[in-house]
């Protein structure tokens, strides 16, 4: 190859690698790569319909519906990416689509230059409220009726009401360890989701 070519294919080769986008992995801080190690998450897409269903934050006696998922993620302030542990991966793999009765859980993370914050979340966009129960009484058995009947009496009014219901916020993670705060009390304040939906009242919020 001529000297002249060799050059410029040089200063082309320099010029791309200075434009280039960085890789993915670069978009993680280096905290956050670790904990995905350490908890065995990996990346993850979750459903439309997850993502545009609305979400409780108690599963024994939920106040209000917050949301819809896809709001709560866009007011991050930080970096964000969905991730599933790699066994709930497996989980999924291995469903029989037929089958409504399944949840799952799948993890936010907020990668912020002060911590590293997971949102764990439980995909439940596959059940209607009556599921909801079912799901539980393969688990708690006769005690699923007297525990969780209220919840999915109020679950099915929001949904009557024009409010699907697709999970459940059901803790927080920061940097790894659990944050002791009840997500449905600070998802207004805190987290900047104010409540779209009182379950209590069976009636939307302004």
């Amino acid at each position: 190859m001529p000297r002249l070519a060799w050059f410029l294919v040089v200063v082309l080769a320099g010029l791309w690698a200075a434009l280039a986008p960085p890789a993915p992995s670069s978009a993680q801080s280096q905290r956050a790569q670790a904990l995905r190690r350490d908890l065995g998450y990996v990346p993850y897409s979750p459903s439309a319909a997850f993502l545009g269903g609305y979400f409780i934050a108690d599963e024994a006696r939920p106040a209000f519906l917050f949301g819809p998922v896809a709001d709560f993620v866009a007011k991050r302030g930080c970096p964000v990416a969905w991730l599933v542990e790699e066994g709930e991966l497996s989980r999924l793999k291995a469903r029989d689509p037929a089958n409504p009765l399944f949840e799952y859980t799948l993890v936010l993370e907020e990668d912020c230059p002060e911590s590293v914050s997971h949102y764990v979340f439980v995909d439940q966009s596959a059940m209607t409220p009556g599921q909801w129960i079912e799901w539980r009484r393969q688990f708690h058995k006769n005690k699923a009726e007297p525990e969780y009947a209220d919840a999915a009496a109020r679950l099915g009014k929001a949904v009557a009401d024009g409010f699907p219901v697709s999970g459940e916020l059901r803790f927080v993670l920061r940097d790894g360890s659990l944050d002791p705060a009840s997500p449905q009390a600070v998802l207004p304040t805190a987290l900047a989701c104010p409540p779209r939906y009182d379950c209590d009242a069976g009636k939307p919020l302004p």
